[in-house]
């Protein structure tokens, strides 16, 4: 774990603790010791000193040499993911206060920013000599995902970062099917720097299999994604070609099913599952193989997470946290007490809690409330099911009724027209039935060939 007083990323990859060390994006590696007296920047890190920077990078590889160069330099840093609408670049640039441009891309895609100061980013080092060793404590400003508007700006330090973050594996390789500037992937990204291994880079638009084949190429060791980016990855036959020691999932709800796909799909791994978010942080890990968390992590005082549910919904204080939304108008984070409360509602059955779907996102049946996410994990139980997603259908009596569409396993780039469909349906409907009280259960199932996947790595829930 970083001290809130510790130096810059760069003190990580001087000597010893950098040797042996890459970064292994689409185009080849990156040795880090090199950027211990290199730069990534063409020698104009130093003009970034004390400003507030946009990253806005196409190349993740250059995202990630970059990060390492401005923190400790920079006043903050907004990490900007390369699917950002650029619609909503003012509204960030605004919020963050950017005075200066950290890119890859053409002039004439930075020039209507307006921002004055731009500065080329590769995903090459050129050696420098000795590179400056910045001592400022760096803002790091993250981008909320599943808005409507704008996304906000959720304001973080690299201490706040990697507290999550004890003593790991030696020389780990870590990959992730995250993008490195969302929370999910800049945590892996830290692991990698702070803990002495070396990172598999994505690329946007890359082929599921390419990034296995990829992942296979350079001995990956430690895989990080959410449950649909592993339930995609598990469908492509290039799964079959890496051997990870570690599996992990974050970002969405870890049903029993996907947890059971990737313990008989990997015997070899130790499969966990986190809980976080851009706004909470790293809550807790769960490694005994089982959906849901223990009730005895409930508790305040004496912690390094404190967590409490109130009204079904979890709340977490911790150093962890985020410090707020950056920019005017927006809400505060913590409450009163310093709490932020994450919107994820649970329900206690026996003597463990588990996920039953987001505060914002419930079906209202009649006057029942359904959560879409406890419908799915009834679905995804079905053996021949690789995933669902529930959603509501206008219905004259009851306002709506939930529908579903289901992803078998198998299926083409055509919809499944399988001979048993009919047999399949009557199957999950039944299944639903032992699970679900009746305002729950599907009215009607539609076959799919897939499921659309936000960026983010989350199955993509239209309004």
């Amino acid at each position: 774990m970083l001290q809130p007083d510790a130096r810059a990323l760069r003190q990580h990859l001087k000597g010893p603790h950098g040797a042996g060390r890459y970064f292994w994006g689409v185009q080849g590696g990156v040795a880090l010791a090199d950027l211990a007296i290199g730069t990534s920047l063409g020698g104009r890190a130093q003009e970034l000193a004390g400003r507030s920077v946009l990253l806005w990078t196409r190349d993740q590889c250059a995202a990630a040499l970059a990060l390492i160069e401005l923190d400790g330099l920079a006043r903050r840093i907004v990490l900007c993911p390369p699917d950002t609408d650029v619609a909503h670049l003012p509204q960030i640039i605004a919020d963050g206060e950017i005075d200066a441009l950290v890119s890859d891309r053409d002039a004439s895609e930075v020039a209507p920013l307006g921002i004055a100061l731009h500065v080329g980013a590769s995903a090459a080092i050129t050696p420098i000599g000795r590179a400056p060793d910045g001592t400022r404590r760096t803002e790091w400003l993250l981008l909320t995902s599943g808005t409507t508007g704008a996304p906000k700006l959720v304001g973080h330090d690299l201490a706040s970062l990697t507290a999550p973050i004890g003593p790991g594996p030696d020389r780990p390789v870590w990959g992730t099917f995250y993008d490195i500037r969302r929370y999910g992937g800049l945590q892996i990204f830290l692991r990698a720097v702070i803990g002495g291994g070396s990172l598999i880079l994505s690329s946007a638009g890359e082929p599921v299999g390419e990034h296995l084949r990829r992942l296979a190429a350079r001995g990956v060791t430690h895989l990080s994604g959410t449950p649909s980016h592993w339930r995609r990855a598990l469908m492509s036959p290039a799964a079959r070609m890496v051997a990870p020691r570690y599996v992990r999932l974050s970002g969405e709800i870890a049903d029993q099913t996907i947890l059971d796909h990737l313990r008989a799909f990997f015997p070899q791994a130790a499969v966990g599952h986190a809980y976080a978010s851009t706004e909470a942080g790293v809550g807790f890990e769960v490694n005994d193989g089982l959906e849901g968390f223990p009730a005895t992590l409930i508790g305040v005082g004496g912690r390094e997470v404190d967590i409490k549910i109130e009204d079904g919904s979890l709340q977490l204080r911790s150093a962890r946290t985020a410090s707020g939304y950056v920019g005017r108008g927006h809400p505060a984070l913590l409450d009163a007490d310093g709490f932020v409360d994450t919107g994820d509602m649970v329900e206690l059955r026996g003597a463990r809690y588990y996920f039953i779907g987001r505060k914002g996102g419930i079906i209202n049946v009649g006057g029942h409330k359904v959560h879409p996410e406890e419908v799915e994990a009834a679905i995804n139980r079905h053996p021949d099911v690789w995933a669902s997603l529930a959603r509501p259908r206008r219905n004259p009596i009851t306002g709506a009724v939930v529908v579903a569409d289901v992803v078998l396993k198998g299926a083409s780039d055509e919809v499944v027209t399988f001979a048993h469909a009919a047999e399949v349906e009557r199957e999950i409907i039944a299944i639903c039935r032992r699970h679900l009280v009746p305002h729950k259960v599907p009215a009607a199932i539609r076959f799919v060939p897939s499921l659309d996947v936000a960026p983010s790595g989350k199955i993509l829930r239209h309004a």
